[in-house]
């Protein structure tokens, strides 16, 4: 018989309640979720006292940024990365080179994550060839492979193409997890169309560059029937329609990311660790966008961990590389936040950062016995301050630089294999 682990003395946080249990880990698999359980002197004991014990996180919202890119992140360090923060599953964004649009491009993808990943990544494929916007790729044939389809990065232009593909996505019963902007109304903007923009001579980002492409695709969506998720979502408007079309019964679901929950864009510096798309934008769509989460309108909490080099995102607001890291601060920036000023419980917060794209992606796992041990251990206690040159990931632009952060992962377990221990 293996050696068991046993998760002993503390609070598994799991469906909405919190309660006192030892978590049995046999075989990689959850084999006993219990209080009290008897120690046998082969097994190895975690103290988990004064901690909290969940489902490991997942991130539906990842750069790793090979292959092609790998001087921004690779799949070792973005994995590592991944655990260091307690999240066991990631989806991994398409804008690669070559781009997850065909068999052949996809296999380089999971050849690397097979020999190199830490946690598990599942790649989303692309909508369309090259992310071009305009011939779709084969969903049959890469659906068994892949987390969704989507062209993150860019959204897809024609409405004749996301018709088919949402037809594609319907037929194949899988999931578009859609960036959307409007391209004509980008008009050379770099950050949030508002009052920082306005008071320091930046072009804006209008809101309508976004919500006008949601408001395409959920007519779009309604009328194919597939299931179809947003990424990142930012404005007051995009929280009004998707709360709508999920009264509608549109099978609709979305995300939002810690900056745009947490920060508005008078929080704004001149520097390149500020600037990600979309934009953080006003205080008033911070404050929407929380209200949609509590309320449920929003699903997910994704970092969109995008990664670049320091040279990359050294030149200001008006010419670094749009993206921010987030994988190490996501659970910290949430529960300091939202949990600890009572904006949310500590359950809602497992939910959407754990528990939720399990369910919305049919990805398993969970805190039930049988379920593989893909497991996350919090100190909740913990205060820490955000210091960008200790991130595992090769990225260090961040927003939350200097922050001071209650709540650190001290254990991440995938499969039953302890991948990160503080």
């Amino acid at each position: 018989m293996k050696q068991r682990i046993i998760l002993k003395g503390g609070t598994v946080v799991c469906k909405g309640q919190q309660q006192k249990l030892d978590v049995v880990v046999a075989d990689g698999k959850i084999a006993l979720v219990a209080e009290n359980v008897e120690v046998h002197p082969d097994d190895m004991v975690v103290d988990c006292s004064g901690k909290i014990v969940c489902s490991g996180l997942v991130d539906l919202h990842v750069h790793l940024r090979e292959p092609g890119l790998s001087a921004k992140e690779t799949i070792a360090t973005g994995t590592a990365a991944a655990a260091h923060g307690g999240f066991t599953t990631v989806c991994s964004m398409p804008n690669l080179s070559p781009a997850p649009d065909n068999m052949e491009h996809l296999q380089q993808q999971l050849d690397i994550i097979e020999r190199d990943a830490v946690v598990k990544v599942l790649p989303y494929a692309t909508i369309t060839e090259r992310r071009m916007g305009d011939e779709l790729v084969d969903f049959a044939a890469l659906r068994p492979y892949v987390a969704g389809f989507s062209d993150d990065g860019s959204g897809v232009q024609s409405e004749q193409v996301m018709k088919a593909a949402m037809k594609a996505a319907a037929d194949n019963d899988c999931i578009i997890a859609a960036h959307c902007e409007v391209n004509d109304l980008l008009r050379g903007g770099y950050i949030h169309d508002g009052e920082y923009a306005r008071l320091n001579g930046h072009r804006g980002i209008c809101s309508e560059s976004e919500w006008a492409q949601i408001e395409r695709d959920i007519a779009l969506a309604a009328e194919a029937g597939c299931r179809y998720h947003v990424c990142h979502i930012s404005t007051k408007e995009s929280v009004a329609l998707i709360r709508d079309a999920k009264k509608r019964g549109v099978k609709i679901t979305c995300e939002t990311g810690p900056h745009y929950l947490t920060m508005c864009d008078m929080d704004l510096k001149e520097e390149g660790r500020f600037k990600m798309n979309p934009p953080i934008r006003s205080a008033a769509d911070r404050d929407a966008l929380v209200e949609g989460l509590k309320d449920g309108t929003i699903d997910v909490v994704a970092t969109d961990h995008a990664p670049h080099t320091a040279e990359e995102k050294s030149r200001g607001l008006e010419r670094s590389a749009m993206g921010v890291v987030g994988l190490e601060t996501s659970f910290a920036v949430v529960y300091t936040k939202l949990v600890l000023e009572g904006v949310i419980t500590l359950e809602k917060a497992i939910d959407v950062l754990a528990e939720a794209p399990r369910r919305i992606f049919g990805l398993g796992g969970g805190l039930c016995e049988g379920e593989a041990a893909d497991i996350a251990v919090f100190d909740l206690e913990k205060k820490w301050t955000v210091e960008p040159q200790k991130f595992l990931s090769k990225g260090k632009s961040t927003p939350f630089e200097g922050w001071q952060l209650q709540g650190e992962c001290c254990l991440t377990m995938v499969d039953g294999k302890i991948v990160y221990e503080r």
